[in-house]
């Protein structure tokens, strides 16, 4: 049997129903397509930038968290911080932001079909999809929000040249039942790690590693002592502070040779992802979704292309620029250069938290 509908969105994570929310606002008529249950959770570094925590609130979506008012490298004893100009951000578990959004799509009334696809046919018309445990879906437009991974990305022919699997990167992720001693996210950098430490709440931090396949958390953790310390919750060494598993993602790097393709388009980490070093990764998703609409909804699909290379270029330029130096004899450099020139820092983290 096929079912038809306007757009099928195939990915449930937080871009995937934010992108149904902007569907539902522009009169369009959404189905997620999603195989898992809510809320999932991601290794990701959880704090949501200031220009992220206004577009959430434009949708009237308020998770609850920690403020944020900033952010600062750490190497050593070498310290560069600063406070974001304009506006707050906010630390929130992954869980809750994707609960939080996930209810209000409930109450709009969109819905979530349970399934995989592995099946992608489309023609001038439309777009045909299925697969285990789905009924065949026509769809006038469809939109790949399934994240890194993405199989909508496969099916369409828009996957990217991989990298050589030395070079990828990973994250890791775990939290920890102690208060925040800073309200400000800090990005520490040891010599073989990003370690990413997010306020989320009286008693809760949550603690990112970005590194190179292989890394363990616990050491990579280690390599700063100041943060082991500080993670510490008695002095048997700090076991009761952790709340459950380490949880990991990647590799990182995601290419894609297009972003549309005919009736599709990817948006979110299936669009293509270059790392999670400067924390952009759901501001840039929610633009996107917006531009993709804004493209469904004027009946020209191909125009989206032209949106996401604006929308994603400094994205791309300033962490593509990040991770080479943090992957080259430069890395050492990075942290005391933002304490000597801390306009330089401050620009480079404004343009991020817009």
């Amino acid at each position: 049997m096929t079912t038809d509908t306007q757009l099928a969105i195939v990915g449930g994570g937080p871009i995937g129903l934010v992108t149904a929310l902007l569907a539902a606002n522009a009169g369009l008529e959404p189905v997620i397509i999603e195989p898992r249950a809510t809320p999932i959770d991601k290794a990701c570094g959880e704090g949501l930038m200031p220009g992220a925590w206004r577009m959430l609130h434009e949708l009237g979506l308020d998770p609850s968290g920690a403020e944020l008012h900033g952010i600062a490298y750490v190497q050593g004893r070498s310290r560069a911080e600063h406070r974001f100009r304009d506006g707050c951000g906010r630390g929130v578990e992954r869980t809750v932001l994707h609960a939080t959004i996930a209810a209000r799509v409930a109450e709009r009334g969109i819905p979530v079909v349970e399934g995989r696809i592995d099946r992608l046919d489309q023609n001038d018309a439309g777009v045909t999809i299925g697969g285990p445990g789905l009924d065949l879906l026509g769809a006038r437009y469809v939109i790949g929000a399934d994240g890194l991974h993405s199989r909508v990305r496969e099916l369409a022919g828009l996957a990217g040249r991989t990298q050589r699997a030395s070079r990828r990167r990973f994250g890791l992720r775990r939290h920890y039942a102690i208060a925040p001693w800073s309200d400000l996210v800090e990005v520490r950098w040891t010599p073989k790690a990003e370690l990413y430490v997010t306020p989320l709440g009286p008693e809760r931090v949550g603690v990112a590693v970005l590194a190179r396949r292989g890394v363990d958390f616990d050491r990579a953790v280690g390599d700063d002592r100041e943060l082991a310390e500080l993670l510490r919750a008695d002095a048997a060494g700090g076991s009761r502070a952790r709340l459950g598993n380490v949880r990991g993602a990647g590799p990182l790097l995601q290419r894609t040779s297009a972003r549309t393709a005919g009736r599709v388009l990817l948006v979110g980490d299936a669009s293509g992802y270059v790392d999670a070093l400067t924390g952009e990764g759901l501001r840039v998703g929610i633009a996107q979704a917006r531009a993709a609409i804004a493209a469904i909804s004027a009946g020209d699909p191909s125009r989206y292309e032209r949106d996401w290379m604006r929308i994603t270029r400094d994205f791309r330029r300033l962490t593509t620029g990040l991770v080479v130096a943090a992957g080259s004899p430069l890395r050492g450099t990075i942290v005391p250069m933002a304490v000597l020139v801390p306009p330089l820092y401050g620009g480079i983290v404004e343009r991020l938290a817009r």
